[in-house]
């Protein structure tokens, strides 16, 4: 095999799996996964939350909150495409608004903001937003026994 059919192969290869993932993801899920915003860890963050989902994908999501209000808000995972455009657009939606407003916010909501998952994936939608949850709880909890900038 030659450079030139080597690298013929490759581009088919890669067209192939772009065209299969057009077929099974919204193109939101695929632009959020690729291109992901808001990835990483808050450097002394407000709140934290952490949660290993059940099938092994970890996730957190660090904030920073004034006035009750989310002014940024990071997630990280280890897990699949589905999981990261998950706490990508989250991430995008729960900025600048109020801590209740984004507890009250549902797995249902993030699915309609990809503009849906295959259903082997709404796990991933169900530990983003468990994950958030976890993370307000424990500024709640933490906030009650410590002075809060």
């Amino acid at each position: 095999m030659t450079d030139d059919d080597f690298l013929k192969m490759l581009d088919e290869l890669q067209r192939k799996i772009e065209y299969d993932e057009e077929q099974t993801y919204s193109k939101v899920v695929i632009r959020e996964y690729r291109n992901p915003s808001n990835f990483g860890v808050l450097d002394d963050p407000d709140a934290l939350g952490e949660i290993k989902g059940p099938c092994g994908d970890t996730m957190k999501i660090s904030l920073k909150i004034e006035n009750q209000k989310i002014k940024q808000a990071f997630f990280w995972t280890d897990g699949c495409g589905a999981t990261i455009a998950c706490g990508s657009i989250l991430t995008k939606i729960i900025k600048g608004k109020t801590l209740q407003e984004t507890n009250d916010f549902s797995s249902s909501q993030l699915l309609e903001a990809l503009e849906g998952l295959p259903i082997e994936h709404h796990h991933c939608a169900i530990l983003a937003i468990n994950t958030l949850q976890k993370a307000i709880k424990n500024y709640n909890t933490e906030s009650k026994w410590s002075v809060k900038k």
